[in-house]
């Protein structure tokens, strides 16, 4: 995948973590895989349509979530990833995929995107397209996962 296509989700991350207070993060591996994903234990897909048709699906660690949401709740402490704290991480990936898609209407890539679809647990998932980009972010010393699973580039 052109890195074009990755640069915009990258951006993002760099853009909207710090305006919510969270500034140690680091960009990791990014790599192409396979269809098949397993998740680490929460996965947040976005559909996306219009010039390029896919799915983003961002994979977190419960732990790593907490912290997040925590810090999104103004420091309210998340005993368990509640609904509260699933709420506040789909939004948070709802922020990063229009975000991501605001940059890509700068360079004339229209892109509409689905609401966010959170689910927790361990399993595999399968992605629509044959072959899954994966974005490593460092957040807190802790993944965040961006997979790009694109079916068509208009």
């Amino acid at each position: 995948m052109d890195d074009k296509y990755i640069k915009p989700f990258v951006d993002s991350v760099l853009t909207v973590l710090p305006q919510l207070g969270i500034t140690d993060i680091q960009l990791g591996r990014i790599y192409e895989r396979g269809r098949n994903l397993e998740t680490p234990g929460i996965i947040v897909i976005l559909g996306l349509i219009g010039d390029i048709r896919g799915n983003v699906i961002y994979g977190i660690t419960e732990e790593c979530a907490s912290g997040i949401a925590s810090v999104m709740l103004m420091g309210m402490e998340i005993p368990s990833f509640d609904e509260m704290a699933q709420s506040a991480i789909s939004e948070l990936t709802n922020m990063l995929t229009a975000n991501a898609s605001t940059e890509f209407a700068g360079v004339g890539v229209n892109i509409d995107i689905s609401t966010p679809t959170l689910m927790t647990g361990k399993f595999s998932a399968t992605a629509s397209s044959e072959k899954v980009v994966t974005i490593e972010m460092i957040v807190n010393g802790q993944t965040f996962e961006i997979n790009l699973a694109i079916d068509k580039i208009c």
